[in-house]
């Protein structure tokens, strides 16, 4: 390198060093330390919960500055006041506990009003008590006991074998697995009857077992077992012993064989096996859902064809086992059977309501049970519907959430709706600006609507849902305590995406020391799923993965690009086979227009931070993008599609594997990486398998690029923990910022 050559590099270095001179500094490393606690409980009115009495009334704790408060809101007065008489509740407790209790503090969970409001039953320490609201007499009932958990998904007992009798619905017979075969015994006589005769080790029948209603036939899966694929994890430090520890998880991965599941029909009285084809659900990666019809005649179950581009809900019928199709759904791409499905079953009617992508859009139709044919289209439009609530098959409505009604409003706020079962009376529940969180009365007659946006703290009402207008003003949040910290409102930003048409939504965060006059280097936090939309639509003060991190002297942002769901069919479409697209075209442009619009934000300063499809797209980012991204953090990533869970990377990559499994493989394409790199992995992730990390790094290392590897012990499926946060920002003060870290000494001490 020549003189003039030194001389300009020196130049630079040191008007970089200019303009970040108050970043990545000890003062922002402790404000970013602090912030979460600078935010916390700075909003206020802004309740989590709403607890309805029959159908008249409906209590909520409310959230204050210094304590809480518990209201009562009456739905036929149509007004709120305090749900009991505060000073005196703490008064009596004061006197029950035999310590000071604050009235605007009350240490009282889980309460429960009577129909007439007279008795209050709560829980105080570990305490259950109850309180006379006309007296304030508190009486103990007894300790708090939490509710059982169960881990028995069928219920009941099982066998000395392992295997769950399940008895008959007439009660006089149970159902058994025995030697791999069938069989069923006589509660009364005790006499037992093999009805298979054909199960083995190889090709067994499972105890999942279900009873036709009238107990005149009995259902039982044969299954041919699958392939047995373990992973493997050494346990460096644990706890109780010094020598470190092997560990195992069954741990199916893409183009592994899976089990074969065929239902076999057995008639009890006969004791003879109904022959059931199994032609129409062949290629099997999952059946499921069997349900016998009410009158014995059929039952259903759905199939899931390997591959994920066919899926059928089959009935058998009981008399002569011939399988039939109700409903089939189909793509050239993917059915969203992880995100989209949805089953009704209308047994008096005999129809279906069924959801599908068929026309581009997430949409609800009712079917004929009996002919299998579609009745009519119930939901229509250029919008998705994101959840089924309620059925009400007296008044044949159904009640659903849906996205991207307004054109004015971002695509993704959720808005609840009310509809026919034969598309007519389409009923907006809620229509302002936000993303709604609506709590029903039991009666469905009135509704708690509590509403929000990043950039507009939460309003919550009383809403009729004859007129679908306000009744009562609950709350209002008040946020004029958190905007004295120097709390700054991320914020909505939209760009068009490759395409030149669809909007890209996304949200900025700055730092509370925000100055238009500097120069911001960009990091963004990246999940690109393709099950899901991820950034964020509720206000918060305060988002892990972005606030601590501006502070430092970053903006950041998050954004959902082409690839995720949430929005049409041919938006989500883009990931199908294709992971490593990640949506990163639509973010490139993202972040270039609002540079345009914030010159403060350094386009040529760009980091990149995920974890698990997040850390996945981190590397990717520095792999396929590395003429945009500089700095990657990638935390737990499945770095190639065939290392993964099968059921996540098959629905989106597509079976049998094929060669885009390897062109979309950052392990595969490691000599492409550009940029500096840092790779977090914890050593028990039972979710990635850390050999998907190790050998990214393995490829890596072959291909002579520079990275750095993190390795936490005792660490599962995570972004690193604590230890993981520091590495994190360190890099990213180093890289972007061309700052020497302050030493933890100094930051955490």
């Amino acid at each position: 390198m020549g003189t003039t050559s030194k001389k300009i590099s020196v130049f630079l270095t040191l008007s970089w060093c200019l303009i970040t001179q108050a970043q990545g500094t000890l003062k922002e490393y402790k404000k970013a330390n602090a912030v979460d606690s600078l935010f916390k409980n700075k909003v206020i009115n802004t309740p989590k919960e709403f607890h309805w009495i029959g159908n008249d009334y409906v209590w909520y704790s409310n959230n204050l500055l210094k304590g809480k408060e518990f209201l009562l809101v009456n739905t036929k007065e149509q007004k709120q006041a305090q749900a009991f008489d505060h000073n005196k509740l703490g008064q009596s407790l004061s006197k029950f506990l035999g310590k000071e209790v604050k009235s605007n503090d009350l240490p009282i969970e889980n309460l429960e009003f009577d129909k007439t409001l007279s008795t209050l039953v709560f829980t105080t320490d570990t305490t259950k008590a109850s309180c006379n609201l006309k007296t304030y007499e508190i009486a103990k009932i007894g300790p708090y006991k939490k509710p059982a958990k169960t881990d028995d998904y069928w219920g009941g007992n099982f066998d000395e074998l392992g295997n769950k009798p399940v008895g008959s619905p007439d009660s006089l017979n149970v159902a058994f697995i025995k030697n791999y075969n069938l069989y069923i015994k006589n509660k009364k006589t005790k006499v037992e009857t093999q009805l298979s005769y054909d199960g083995s080790k190889g090709f067994y029948y499972s105890s999942y077992l279900q009873w036709s209603p009238n107990s005149k036939e009995i259902m039982a899966y044969k299954v041919r077992p699958g392939e047995d694929h373990k992973i493997y994890f050494v346990e460096s430090s644990p706890a109780d012993q010094f020598q470190p520890k092997l560990q195992t998880r069954d741990y199916l991965k893409p183009g592994d064989q899976l089990p074969f599941k065929s239902p076999q029909l057995f008639a009890v009285a006969s004791k003879k096996q109904i022959s059931v084809a199994t032609d129409l659900f062949q290629e099997q990666y999952e059946l499921s859902g069997i349900e016998w019809k009410d009158d014995s005649s059929a039952f259903t179950f759905e199939f899931n064809q390997r591959g994920h581009q066919v899926y059928r809900v089959l009935e058998v019928n009981a008399t002569t086992g011939k399988v039939k199709v109700i409903i089939e759904e189909t793509s050239p791409t993917f059915v969203d059977y992880s995100g989209k499905r949805y089953r009704y079953d209308l047994k008096k009617s005999n129809e279906i309501i069924w959801a599908s992508e068929r026309d581009g859009w997430n949409h609800l139709y009712l079917y004929d049970a009996i002919s299998g044919k579609v009745k009519n289209q119930i939901t229509k439009g250029n919008w998705p519907v994101r959840e089924v609530l309620k059925v009400d098959e007296e008044k044949k409505q159904i009640y659903f959430t849906a996205s991207g009604l307004d054109s004015d409003q971002d695509p993704y706020l959720l808005q609840f709706c009310r509809i026919d079962f034969n598309g007519k009376n389409f009923t907006r529940l809620t229509t302002e600006n936000g993303n709604h969180k609506v709590t029903f009365s039991p009666d469905y007659k009135y509704y708690v609507d509590q509403y929000s946006r990043v950039d507009a703290a939460p309003i919550t009402v009383l809403k009729s849902i004859d007129s679908q207008k306000t009744i009562v003003e609950l709350q209002k949040a008040d946020i004029s305590a958190l905007q004295k910290t120097g709390w700054i409102a991320p914020e909505v930003f939209t760009a068009k995406a490759r395409d030149g048409k669809t909007d890209i939504w996304g949200v900025i965060v700055r730092p509370t020391t925000f100055d238009p006059n500097r120069k911001y280097p960009i990091i963004e936090y990246i999940y690109a799923g393709p099950q899901d939309s991820f950034v964020p639509k509720n206000f918060q003060p305060y988002y892990w993965a972005m606030s601590s991190l501006a502070e430092l002297g970053f903006i950041v942002v998050q954004i959902d690009g082409m690839g995720t769901s949430n929005r049409s069919k041919v938006f989500h479409d883009v990931c199908w086979k294709n992971l490593k697209d990640g949506g990163f075209p639509d973010r490139k442009l993202w972040m270039k227009a609002a540079a345009a619009k914030y010159p403060y934000m350094n386009i040529d300063k760009v980091g990149i931070h995920g974890t698990s499809a997040g850390g996945q797209n981190a590397g990717a980012a520095l792999v396929f993008n590395s003429d945009f991204y500089d700095v990657a953090v990638a935390s737990c990533g499945c770095h190639d599609n065939r290392m993964d869970k099968m059921w996540w990377n098959e629905q989106w990559m597509g079976y049998p594997v094929g060669p885009e499994y390897e062109a979309c493989s950052n392990t595969a394409n490691a000599a492409q990486l550009g940029g500096n790199l840092m790779l977090i992995v914890g050593e028990l992730d039972d979710n990635v398998d850390p050999a998907s990390t190790m050998q990214f790094a393995n490829a890596l290392i072959k291909a002579n690029k520079n990275f750095e590897l993190v390795t936490v012990p005792g660490m599962g499926h995570s972004a690193g923990g604590d230890f993981g946060e520091r590495k994190r920002r360190d890099y990213f003060v180093q890289h972007l910022l061309g700052v020497i870290p302050p030493t933890w000494e100094e930051i955490y001490k």
